[in-house]
């Protein structure tokens, strides 16, 4: 026995440190988000295609995220197709991507109609963006992990997954392709990097120019690492010469003796709230200092008191913007957004994003939803070595 245990203390620690030491290869070790992202440096994303439906949006959002011609921006356009038990079967008998490709309904077609309809784009109207095509084929079960792994390998610092729904021309939604939900769904869960969520309701119709002021943006900001990095985007946005953009800061008013105000009191005083609010508040005054302030980006203020009236003032801005830009959620002080969740219609777009989504909203406003990516040892309550495992 004593010989036992003395052999179980020196193996232990060795076992013990080998797990953590793979727990960390599979765990997000950088800041790839926009937060951090250096601006001398080339800004790397995927953007994610179903089919042809999303070509121009894909176009005219990579127009608006181009920001400075130097250095230049990477885009790797990436098709997300389903492999089929048809092209399963032809990759088995050894036919290649390519025969695959053409006998499952034109799908070689389709890419090669996309790569030349962004290319003649780039090439004509764009420059300081580099454009590479990628594609990932494989069954809906296990796509996320081919997205994320390729994000990872290309150090990317967003995502954008298109929303599950597609919009007709009669402003009802289309569920073609319902079963990539569980996708976005997976990918917000499992990336290396940011992800943002783009739900097309207007911004593949129109044809963005550097030249004339042709759409209203706006940027919602309460609170939290989701909005920073919404507002890092919007600092991107904010230089294009065709887009308008609009700050709208929701903020808590803490000043009326209601419930809501009372338990924000409550709350400031805590530890993880300050740390929070500061952070909004560093951020958000850089954000101003280096936009808002030199007059190219309009800013207006919202004091709220609780979700029913966020909700209302989400509503009241129907029909005044074209784009609206906001945080998936991750707030600490959610008095603005509680009881939200509860009749969320799609969860992965966070509270803010499930309302400017829904079919009761604008038909003609398009929404981004970015979501900041989980850092290790990030896991609230736990010490890092045992958060990344």
């Amino acid at each position: 026995m004593v010989m036992v245990s003395f052999l179980t203390f020196i193996y232990a620690p060795m076992v013990v440190k080998n797990i953590i030491e793979r727990a960390r290869k599979r765990s997000p070790t950088q800041r790839m988000a926009f937060q951090w992202h250096d601006p001398s440096n080339e800004l790397r994303m995927i953007l994610c295609l179903h089919g042809p439906e999303n070509i121009q949006s894909a176009i005219n959002f990579m127009e608006i995220s181009q920001g400075p011609t130097q250095p230049s921006m990477m885009v790797y356009v990436n098709d997300m197709i389903e492999l089929t038990d048809t092209a399963a079967s032809t990759l088995v008998r050894g036919e290649g991507v390519d025969a695959m490709a053409i006998t499952d309904e034109g799908i070689l077609e389709m890419r090669e109609n996309i790569t030349n309809t962004i290319n003649n784009h780039v090439r004509d109207h764009s420059e300081g963006i580099e454009v590479k095509r990628l594609l990932t084929l494989c069954p809906l079960a296990t796509m996320h992990h081919d997205i994320c792994v390729l994000a990872e390998d290309l150090l990317a610092s967003l995502i954008i997954l298109p929303f599950h729904k597609n919009q007709q021309q009669d402003g009802t939604f289309n569920t073609s392709y319902l079963e990539f939900r569980s996708v976005n769904r997976k990918v917000l869960r499992h990336a290396p990097c940011s992800v943002g969520v783009l739900v097309d309701r207007g911004l593949g119709s129109i044809q963005l120019s550097r030249s004339t002021k042709c759409m209203n943006a706006a940027i919602i900001f309460i609170a939290g690492k989701d909005d920073r990095e919404a507002l890092s985007y919007a600092g991107r946005v904010a230089r294009h010469p065709g887009v308008k953009l609009t700050i709208i800061r929701f903020l808590l008013d803490t000043n009326g003796d209601n419930v809501s105000s009372r338990i924000t009191r409550a709350r400031a005083k805590t530890t993880e709230y300050e740390d929070e609010l500061k952070q909004d508040d560093e951020f958000f005054a850089e954000f101003y200092d280096k936009h808002v302030a030199t007059g190219h980006v309009a800013y207006m203020e919202k004091y709220l008191s609780n979700s029913g009236e966020t909700y209302s003032t989400i509503k009241s801005l129907e029909g005044e913007y074209g784009l609206f830009i906001v945080g998936r959620g991750a707030r600490v002080n959610s008095t603005l957004t509680a009881g939200m969740n509860d009749w969320e219609a799609c969860p992965e777009l966070g509270p803010i994003g499930d309302i400017l989504s829904a079919t009761d909203f604008s038909t003609t406003a398009s929404v981004l939803i970015i979501q900041q990516h989980k850092l290790r040892g990030k896991l609230q309550g736990l010490h890092e070595e045992f958060s990344i495992m």
